[in-house]
């Protein structure tokens, strides 16, 4: 089927579909940028400058990893490589030292977007694949958690280490993030709520401050930049399971507690919601998102540690061309439950 638009004696036939939209690539990836530059600023502004070196340190080996590998000439400018950066620093404590936050870069874009073919066909979210990989290879320094210090200009950690040395004396205190002291504490609390709002706890740089990271994300739906769908259902079955397990005494974690602790915030909102990684259909959206919450909440509370968004979002994203499958609308003029009739065999 063809289109033809005729103009100033000119024909100009064009292929379905037809639909035309101010919106582009480009564009929807540099507003998820600006999104995120509130939760950039307040992390910058309890973490000092350890927080600037950690995520200029990821974005840099994103960058530069796109920019030797990518393959298209422009492919910097669509700014995805950049949200890949931001998001890996985000995800990463203070302290880390910067010759692995570059290294994760790396990983993020080499192995996590330009192996399979570049933007749009990757399977994983690459921000959390590169996160994978310098968990497994640095467990120790990504699960050290300096909190926000009263001199904003110490480092929080070993920024500076140098690669594949071990590190010197600590320079920072380090303490447990709200989700590790209560499920491994000696003297176990909770975290107040307002503290987990506003981001005055350990944990990684842009994991502390839900209500950024909430108002990000609605600012993003009401943009239609992300579907809504995969956020509501991971915060809802996360709040109703956790509940369940809260009421039943299996769980430490009130419902309340659950949802603004951790990463579920910053994945829920930024990282599930990858348009690349994520079901195309609304059904699908809402199976993807239950079943993240669902996981999340079962790892936080019996696994061997105190988060699993990352490990959530990742094993659904190799689900995710299953479920496109298994949700797949009937098309339009068949009836329900009616297989597909066979193709006639050539004579």
């Amino acid at each position: 089927m063809s289109f033809k638009e005729e103009k100033h004696g000119v024909v100009k036939i064009t292929a379905a579909p037809h639909v035309r939209s101010a919106e582009s690539t480009t564009r929807i990836m540099w507003s998820v940028v600006l999104s995120l530059l509130p939760v950039t600023a307040a992390s910058i502004w309890f973490f000092g400058p350890s927080a600037v070196l950690v995520i200029g340190a990821s974005v840099a080996g994103c960058l530069l990893t796109e920019r030797l590998f990518g393959g298209q000439r422009n492919s910097i400018s669509d700014g995805s490589a950049m949200i890949t950066g931001l998001l890996l620093g985000l995800c990463l404590p203070a302290g880390f030292p910067l010759w692995m936050a570059f290294i994760g870069g790396v990983f993020g874009i080499g192995f996590g977007k330009i192996i399979f073919g570049g933007l749009g066909q990757n399977i994983f979210n690459p921000a959390l694949l590169g996160r994978a990989f310098l968990q497994a290879a640095f467990p120790v320094a990504i699960t050290t958690w300096p909190g926000p210090a009263p001199d904003w200009w110490v480092l929080r950690g070993d920024n500076f280490a140098l690669p594949f040395m071990s590190p010197g004396a600590a320079d920072a205190v380090t303490g447990a993030t709200p989700l590790g002291n209560l499920k491994f504490g000696d003297d176990p609390v909770a975290t107040p709520l307002l503290d987990l709002l506003l981001g005055t706890t350990s944990g990684s740089l842009g994991e502390t401050s839900a209500l950024l990271i909430l108002l990000g994300g609605i600012y993003l739906a009401i943009r239609g930049h992300l579907n809504w769908h995969i956020p509501v259902s991971i915060l809802v079955s996360v709040f109703a399971f956790s509940g369940v397990f809260y009421w039943l005494g299996l769980s430490p974690f009130s419902p309340l507690f659950m949802l603004f602790s951790g990463g579920l915030m910053l994945g829920a909102w930024y990282m599930a919601t990858d348009m690349v990684t994520s079901p195309v259909t609304h059904t699908g959206c809402w199976v993807f998102g239950v079943s993240i919450g669902l996981l999340v909440v079962i790892i936080r509370i019996w696994g061997g540690l105190p988060e699993g968004v990352m490990y959530a979002i990742l094993l659904m994203n190799a689900l995710v061309p299953f479920i496109n499958r298994a949700t797949q609308p009937r098309k339009f003029g068949s009836p329900r439950g009616k297989p597909e009739p066979a193709a006639e065999k050539e004579s």
